[in-house]
């Protein structure tokens, strides 16, 4: 079958997907202080991979995220909430967490949630203007994802104010070319590296509270600008990785984003910057040169809606680099967004031009993600 023959298949199974309406979440009980909901998101995403070097071109329509989840409460200011992914990976767990809500202005999250760094990861998969996340919010590239610990969330009176804390601890996935932070509740490798994490963010709203979450619906004027850092440290317990695997011993990391919103206009913006050691001395190789790396990410989307709030164009534009690559790993995409109720019931379109891939010079390859999404 031919790449636009492909193309044409998979836009009109998004288009089948998205022929009904729904709304986020479902209560399915509720009594006083107690109650239960159900809900989840469904992506069905068609991508296909061209290589301008010489490597087969590679299709593929699969789910990119089946993820369920419950929530409920017994109990005034507690609720639970858990949720698994049966998508692209293995069965996994996503959100587990007990929460205490009985504080002014603050949260108190205890289980496996979301790690207060990188802007773009914090605003979920389902609420992005592209396809997939740019490099500042991609686990495999230094951002810690999920992690399993205390986390502390709130804001001042005024709500200009938000933060985050977090004590957890995380699993690093040993990769020569990557920075893999995972959650030790997913831990099926036996050579994860694991140790503490502590971080935190603040983020200062001048217009009123932002929430993570890509597109202007609204036209109304939004702005937001924050800063984050964590540190983690191998505990020495597990540093068995073989040949090209290279334990890490500690990372340090720091971020910079902000964004802004008015009149359907996007844009949002990061840098993030990793400080990387290796176990084993002196070890070169992927992103490490000489047992250590300075790998730097940064990127910046934009969208206009085109038609208010139902059709929207999107460009980026998403460099990283590291002490051991040769070129810097650079992507441009552009695309379109087609929302039937929001991000609630949408399509979207990416074309990404990538170069350099993995820091090496003149390895070139574009991309094409169609995806479409059902949440409920």
């Amino acid at each position: 079958m031919s790449r636009k023959m492909n193309l044409l298949v998979a836009a009109g199974i998004a288009a089948s997907v998205v022929s009904v309406s729904s709304i986020a979440g479902i209560t399915v009980y509720k009594d006083g202080e107690k109650y239960l909901k159900v809900g989840g998101r469904i992506q069905l995403q068609y991508h296909d991979n061209e290589f301008k070097n010489g490597s087969a071109d590679e299709s593929s329509l699969f789910f990119r995220r089946f993820r369920p989840y419950i929530e409920g409460s017994l109990h005034k200011d507690w609720k639970g909430k858990f949720q698994w992914d049966m998508g692209k990976a293995d069965l996994s767990v996503k959100d587990a967490y007990m929460q205490y809500k009985g504080f002014s202005n603050m949260k108190v999250t205890v289980g496996n949630a979301n790690f207060p760094f990188s802007r773009e990861f914090l605003t979920s998969s389902k609420k992005q203007q592209l396809v997939e996340r740019s490099f500042v919010g991609d686990h495999n590239y230094g951002t810690p994802d999920r992690q399993t610990g205390i986390h502390l969330t709130g804001h001042n009176d005024g709500k200009d104010i938000t933060w985050g804390f977090s004590a957890a601890l995380a699993a690093l996935d040993p990769d020569q070319k990557k920075l893999d932070f995972d959650t030790v509740i997913n831990n099926s490798a036996s050579d994860w590296n694991e140790g503490w994490m502590v971080g935190g963010r603040v983020d200062f709203h001048p217009f009123g509270k932002l929430k993570f979450s890509q597109g202007d619906f609204k036209g109304e004027q939004k702005a937001t600008i924050g800063i984050a850092a964590f540190t983690w440290s191998n505990d020495g317990q597990n540093n068995t990785a073989g040949a090209g695997k290279p334990d890490v011993d500690k990372v340090n990391a720091f971020e910079v984003s902000g964004a802004y919103r008015n009149s359907g206009f996007s844009i949002d913006a990061e840098y993030n910057r990793f400080s990387a050691d290796t176990v084993t001395a002196g070890y070169t190789g992927g992103i490490f040169k000489s047992g250590s790396t300075k790998l730097v990410n940064y990127s910046v989307e934009g969208g206009y809606m085109v038609v208010p709030a139902k059709l929207e164009l999107v460009a980026a534009y998403q460099v990283q680099d590291a002490d051991n690559y040769a070129s810097e790993w650079t992507r441009t995409s552009v695309g379109l967004n087609w929302f039937i109720h929001k991000h609630d019931i949408k399509v979207q379109t990416t074309y990404r031009m990538g170069e350099n891939e993995n820091g090496v010079a003149n390895k070139d390859g574009d991309e094409v993600f169609v995806q479409a999404q059902y949440v409920f």
